[in-house]
């Protein structure tokens, strides 16, 4: 996991966005081209979502990650399998940000755009500083792909682009030429551009090859011919950059050495830190996983990566629709399991009925919503933090569930450990909230040694644990524990403990069904304060000078209010921070912490979630910075408001 502490180089500039600094220039031994060392830098891939640019971004990252830099991604892509070809709307992107330090966020902005065709330009230009270098595919400026995406004029020629540094490669032509010995169709041998593409930024940024074409050869086993000629196309992509005058300048990033505690480190995403942390839960809890899921983006990449590990004990079972998926789960709750369901916030519409079920039952269940845009179907590969609420009620009658969120991609895995403490201690489902930007964002990861893995044991009921009036022993199943009121969990089968479940109301330690008033009033109230009384820490707050005004965040907004707040302390601006994992229930120390701030300033991808939950709560005038359009914040637009609260 990245560090949280930043650098000196940070420290000094407060920057975690597009104004990268040059830290060194030398001349390339035994060549004739300059080479610049920088802190760090942002590029984006840019293209049709045929054009292969997650792929190509998912590459560039990896061997970044195994040169040892600190890295961020975003990757965004249309919600349609193919999105129309040449469009607006088809264009596919993918973002990395890496750094010589310590860093949060995929930037604000590129110093390098690579657009493979016009739709790529325009749709991303906007965010492209001036100075930038962007690096065009001219083989598809054609006068027809330009009238596709309102071009009257190439910008090319029309001086539009003269503030930037413009590298015009006929990357379509090269790549073709390149491929003309292999047995290939002119269509087959262009599919191989992207792979041009990441040779030259591979050569511009000094990053390893050996790993991606280690990787081509076994993505492409069962078809050799198809490996060499993207491998062919990856190093004609570097030989270029080696050879073309066009570019006098390659760029060093050094390594990230001192960001990052001692350990073995590896790059991963959300939803794989996640899928990891489930599993080491199962493991620490001695329980076998099951994950009962329907697909759905952002999240069936957790169905799939669980179904890869069935060595660990793991099932996965991929249902029919939503309902079945959960329903299946809190089944395999109810005979021993460690149960997941796994979703976003359309499919957690759809389990609220069966959510309710398990806190009737009181059974451990963890439901991980990766939120996405809403709603309905909404934007579903876009980003947003829109369903605290419906974690927080959105089931009929009082059914209180804990609410968990992850920060980063790395802390998923963490957050996974600590939703399934909660659910397996308590007895109860947990609302696990990431996103979109998390599950498929990427950064380092320090794989953790077992001794600092949480023991999640589980004490299964036995025998009875009640003596009646009359002297004998039963088994009640809604006997609580006095200190956690969780009730006992009997797997079913085991001798003498045969006991009723459903969704009716229980009577208080029998579990026998009833209708008394004052039972339920005690069943509701007592369920909460279970809840209510589960053990979190405290939350922890950042603030090294005595500030009037408290930053307060929750989810992946973390990494662009963190940059966003250390840049305004580089300017010598006073500001706190503290960030909640637990949004149900509140850490026991909020209301105090909140108190002592004249200001309190929320930001989130909603329209004010957690900001009517702490006015609510705690009476506190908390003032709201929201965006709901898809993307994460960015770190100067949070430092630019959080700076007009600090002086309001």
């Amino acid at each position: 996991m990245t560090s949280q502490v930043s650098s000196p180089a940070e420290q000094a500039d407060g920057t975690d966005g597009s104004d990268a600094a040059v830290v060194g220039e030398q001349r390339k031994p035994g060549g004739t081209k300059d080479v610049r060392r920088l802190d760090r830098v942002i590029i984006r891939f840019a293209g049709d979502s045929g054009d292969g640019m997650q792929l190509t971004g998912d590459r560039f990252t990896s061997e970044t990650a195994s040169f040892g830099n600190d890295l961020s991604t975003l990757p965004n892509f249309p919600a349609e399998i193919r999105a129309p070809a040449g469009t607006l709307p088809g264009v596919s992107s993918f973002q990395l940000h890496f750094a010589d330090h310590d860093i949060l966020t995929p930037g604000d902005a590129p110093n390098v755009l690579v657009a493979m065709n016009p739709a790529a330009l325009k749709a991303n230009i906007e965010d492209v500083p001036r100075g930038a270098e962007i690096i065009v595919n001219t083989d598809e400026f054609t006068k027809r792909a330009m009238q596709k995406v309102g071009y009257a004029a190439s910008p090319l020629e029309d001086g539009s682009l003269d503030g930037y540094q413009i590298h015009p490669v006929p990357l379509t032509t090269l790549t073709v030429e390149a491929l003309k010995d292999f047995d290939l169709t002119r269509k087959e041998a262009e599919r191989s551009k992207n792979m041009f593409a990441l040779g030259l930024l591979s050569w511009m940024y000094h990053r390893p090859t050996e790993g991606t074409e280690k990787f081509l050869k076994s993505k492409f086993a069962k078809k050799p011919d198809i490996a060499a000629a993207n491998i062919a196309a990856f190093r004609a992509g570097w030989n270029f950059g080696e050879t073309t005058e066009d570019f006098a300048v390659s760029y060093e990033v050094a390594p990230a050495a001192k960001a990052f505690p001692v350990g073995t480190y590896r790059n991963i995403s959300g939803n794989l830190a996640l899928s990891y942390g489930l599993v080491s839960a199962s493991r620490q809890a001695d329980l076998p996983l099951f994950l009962g899921s329907y697909p759905i983006t952002p999240a069936s990449d957790i169905l799939h990566e669980l179904s890869k590990h069935k060595n660990f004990g793991v099932r996965t079972f991929q249902a029919e629709d939503e309902i079945a998926g959960i329903g299946a789960a809190l089944g395999a709750a109810f005979g021993g399991s460690l149960a997941v369901t796994t979703t976003s916030g359309p499919g957690v519409a759809l389990k609220s009925e069966t959510i309710g079920l398990a806190v009737s039952l009181e059974l451990p269940l963890l439901v991980i919503d990766i939120q996405r845009g809403g709603p309905s179907t909404g934007l579903p590969t876009k980003t947003e933090q829109a369903d605290l609420l419906q974690a927080m009620f959105g089931r009929n009658g009082e059914a209180p569930v804990p609410i968990v969120a992850p920060r980063t991609p790395a802390d998923c895995f963490d957050a996974a450990l600590e939703a399934a403490r909660i659910a397996l201690m308590y007895r109860t489902p947990v609302m696990l909230l990431s996103d979109g930007y998390l599950a498929n964002g990427s950064e380092p990861w320090r794989i953790p040694e077992l001794h600092e893995l949480p023991d999640l044991t589980v004490q299964f009921a036995q025998g009875p644990n009640h003596t009646l009036e009359d002297g004998s022993e039963v088994f009640w199943p809604y006997k609580r524990d006095p200190q956690t009121l969780a009730r006992p969990w009997a797997v079913p089968g085991t001798p003498g403990l045969e006991h009723r479940i459903g969704g009716i109301e229980k009577q208080d330690g029998t579990g026998n069904i009833s209708y008394d008033p004052a039972n339920h009033d005690f069943m509701v109230r007592t369920r909460q304060a279970k809840i209510d009384g589960i053990d979190v820490p405290d939350v922890e707050v950042d603030d090294p000078h005595e500030a009037r005004t408290l930053v307060l965040g929750w989810g992946s907004t973390y990494g662009p209010i963190t940059a966003a707040v250390r840049r305004l302390r580089a300017a010598g601006e006073p500001i706190a921070q503290a960030h909640l994992r637990h949004l149900n229930p509140f850490p026991k120390n909020l209301g105090a912490v909140l108190k002592r701030y004249d200001k309190v300033v929320i930001p989130e991808m909603n329209l004010g979630q957690l900001a009517t939950l702490i006015r609510a709560r705690y009476l506190v005038d908390a003032h709201s910075y929201n965006q709901v359009n898809g993307m994460p914040f960015k770190a100067e637009q949070l430092a630019s408001a959080l700076k007009e609260a600090i002086d309001g």
